[in-house]
Order: structure tokens, then C-alpha cells, then sequence
């Protein structure tokens, strides 16, 4: 056998050897695992700090809107806690300028009385107007179903269609909300 069939005969014997794992393969496998478990937890985490991070964000939102809705709640509750009680005083409003219109002007003897009551009427005006109490006077405007209620209608030629041209009983609003129609009589197109 010449030297280079030994060196053939030798390289099939080695090729023909099993390779044994080494202490040094089965290192690296293991860490390959573990850093496989290790990215698997760390995927886990960011996914579950995710959810969490979502439901803080819906818990912040959600507290603002609560917050929001309870501070219109308290100030409906502020401008309209007086509206019964606006109510109450509606007739006392009434009835004073009813007082006026029909008393006796020209009799010197009743002239004190209907200052003073005109004097009461201005004060308790003025009085309710502090709280947002404000009188609707609606004469010669445009008819609003939502602020007037009509009694009648009467056909008229000097004024537009759907115009108020008389005022039975002044309506009344708190804070801007209607608590009294004014009741009205309407104009309609002449006949």
C-alpha cells in the first residue's frame, strides 16, 4: 500500500465514524432553548403590558367623561334649582302687572298706592332677573313654537303671517330655558 491509498483507507474510517455530540454542542443547544423560552416569556409580557396599558387608557377616558357629565349635572343643578320656585312666583309677577294696568290712574287718591306697586313690581323684576329669571315679551316677533303658544289666530294685513301682534300672559325663561310660554295671538294672511 502506497501512501496515498493510507491516506484514503484513513479518510474513509473517519468519515465512516459517527460524530459524537460534545459537551460543547449540547451547551449551545440548551442556551438556544432557553433564550427561545426567554423571548417567549418576554412576548408574553409586552402583550399582557399592552392589554394593561389599553385598559388604563379606557379607565382614564372613561373617569373623564364621568367627570365631565357630573360637572354639567351640577351646573344644570345649580341654574335650574330654582325653577319651582320660579314658578311659584309667576302669578305674584302676573297678577301685580294685572294691578297696574287696571287701576285707576286719574283718581289722586289711589296714585300712591299704584307707585307702590309698580315700585314692587320693578323690585321683584329685578329681583328674579339676578337668578336668570327673564320675562318673554315676544310683540310684533316672528311666531317660535318653542318659546310662545298661540291662543289664536287673527287675519291681519299690516303685519307678515305667523307674526305675535298681541301678548295674552308674558312667558317666561330660566337661564334660557323656557319655563312659561308666552301665550300669544298670531297673525294668518288676510282673507
Amino acid at each position: 500500500m502506497n501512501h496515498e491509498e493510507q491516506k484514503v483507507e484513513a479518510m474513509e474510517q473517519v468519515e465512516a465514524q459517527p460524530i459524537e455530540p460534545t459537551d460543547v454542542d449540547s451547551e449551545v443547544t440548551a442556551e438556544q432553548a432557553r433564550i427561545a423560552e426567554l423571548e417567549a416569556q418576554l412576548e408574553t409580557a409586552i402583550q399582557k403590558a399592552a392589554e394593561e396599558r389599553e385598559r388604563a387608557l379606557r379607565t382614564a377616558a372613561e373617569m373623564e367623561n364621568l367627570r365631565r357629565r357630573t360637572e354639567l349635572d351640577v351646573e344644570k343643578a345649580h341654574k335650574f334649582a330654582l325653577e319651582k320656585f320660579a314658578n311659584e312666583l309667576l302669578p305674584v309677577l302676573d297678577n301685580l302687572e294685572r294691578a297696574i294696568e287696571l287701576a285707576d290712574k286719574e283718581n289722586d287718591a289711589l296714585k300712591p298706592m299704584v307707585e307702590g306697586v309698580e315700585l314692587t313690581l320693578k323690585s321683584m323684576q329685578s329681583g328674579v332677573a339676578k337668578f336668570g329669571l327673564v320675562a318673554l315679551d315676544p310683540t310684533n316677533q316672528p311666531f317660535d313654537p318653542n318659546a310662545h303658544q298661540a291662543m289664536s289666530m287673527v287675519p291681519s294685513a299690516d303685519v307678515a303671517p305667523n307674526t305675535v301682534i298681541a301678548v295674552m300672559q308674558k312667558g317666561y325663561e330660566l337661564n334660557g330655558r323656557v319655563i312659561r310660554p308666552a301665550m300669544v295671538m298670531v297673525s294668518k294672511a288676510a282673507d
